[in-house]
């Protein structure tokens, strides 16, 4: 298994695909209960290749990662070639940007001594898919990028 394997319930969501992958393996819905009952390994091993295949789809497609912690928002666009990062860190304890309050407070005052805004960009590995599913499994969500965009902007001046 290259990612990991779908929760119950996101199995549960995607039914209908998970009997369309199944149907282009010929497994029929008699021959799935089967398998489910007597070759469990085999129906594991099914769930984790179905698994990877919508890993795969949702992957393929994203181009921005955002990650919150109480005093930093680390911010990715995803390129072919790169991962570009905006990093904003609070040098405030007393600010969690992970609540609304510690959010506002750092939309009034981005230009506060306390905000350090720092930019990296790092050249994409030889599979991109794995160094996203890395960032997922730090935390970061797959988002639309108007925050790296917003951010991008202000780097720019």
């Amino acid at each position: 298994m290259k990612y990991a394997r779908l929760t119950k319930e996101q199995l549960e969501e995607m039914h209908q695909e998970f009997i369309n992958f199944l149907a282009t393996q010929s497994i029929t819905a008699e021959e799935w209960t089967d398998i489910k009952t007597n070759k469990p390994d085999v129906a594991e091993k099914e769930i984790d290749v179905f698994s990877d295949l919508i890993w795969e789809g949702v992957l393929n497609k994203v181009e921005f990662l955002e990650h919150f912690s109480k005093q930093q928002l680390f911010l990715f666009q995803i390129t072919t070639a790169t991962i570009n990062l905006i990093a904003v860190k609070i040098e405030n304890e007393a600010i969690d940007i992970t609540t609304r309050e510690g959010y506002n407070w750092l939309r009034a005052n981005l230009m506060d001594d306390a905000v350090n805004i720092y930019t990296s960009t790092k050249a994409m590995s030889d599979d991109r898919n794995k160094d996203i599913f890395a960032l997922i499994k730090q935390g970061a969500s797959i988002t639309k990028g108007e925050l790296y965009q917003y951010f991008a902007g202000i780097v720019k001046g």
